[in-house]
């Protein structure tokens, strides 16, 4: 258990912070979206954005995309296709950090002696991949991932199964979400709720989470953590 004061010396117990992964901790929300644009524009065309490409929750829509661009293109080979985006995409993983102030985050909460996990709707190999490219697999007690649960964000169940396995009720662990609908997922599991949005999501969009931020950098993680302690 970790102990923080709040004003007037108040002590707020905090046992785990949990992490969404995806636009949160690294921001891979941007080397999607530019994946699919090269991928647009090898085929001669322009990847229009506000055209339902955000699903709203946290499931896998590539298929989808795909069956837009074998709509819009003739003779599509969806193989050929697949192999020169993740190509693409893989390139610009190559030199992808942690989002800004987000390793010191999780440095401070290892010296709160506070769990640390991640509760992501992706896949297990695609997260434990990108920690372990970064050397930061180790800062993790418990990863959590889409393929474990029947139901993705808004739906809470990777939120749950992540507090099962940490022995927590929600009210004793804080989520840090990039989305309104992992925001949602998180306060359906009874937690409190920090909002750090990608690049692709508007502030106002996240305004229902606890406390929001533009990056981790604003502020140290006990601040926060104190701050979503007073809802």
């Amino acid at each position: 258990m970790t102990d923080l004061y709040g004003s007037g010396g108040v002590e707020i117990s905090i046992e785990a912070v949990v992490f969404d992964f995806d636009g949160l901790l690294m921001d891979t929300e941007t080397t999607m979206v530019e994946s699919w644009q090269a991928e647009w524009t090898h085929h001669g065309l322009e990847l229009d954005l506000d055209d339902d490409f955000w699903p709203g929750h946290g499931g896998d829509t590539t298929e989808v995309r795909y069956g837009r661009l074998a709509e819009l293109v003739p003779d599509f080979d969806r193989d050929a296709s697949h192999a020169r985006r993740t190509a693409h995409r893989n390139q610009l993983h190559e030199s992808l950090d942690f989002r800004p102030g987000i390793r010191t985050w999780l440095l401070e909460a290892r010296e709160l002696g506070m769990k640390v996990a991640i509760a992501s709707s992706s896949e297990r190999p695609w997260v434990v991949g990108h920690l372990e490219r970064v050397q930061a697999l180790d800062l993790f007690d418990l990863v959590v991932t889409g393929d474990e649960v029947a139901m993705h964000k808004p739906d809470p169940a990777v939120y749950l199964l992540a507090l099962e396995r940490l022995g927590l009720p929600g009210t004793a662990a804080a989520a840090v979400e990039d989305t309104p609908h992992g925001v949602a997922a998180a306060a359906a599991a009874g937690m409190a709720t920090v909002a750090i949005p990608n690049p692709y999501v508007e502030p106002a969009a996240v305004a229902a989470a606890d406390l929001a931020l533009g990056s981790a950098a604003q502020m140290s993680l006990s601040e926060a953590l104190l701050a979503v302690s007073a809802y």
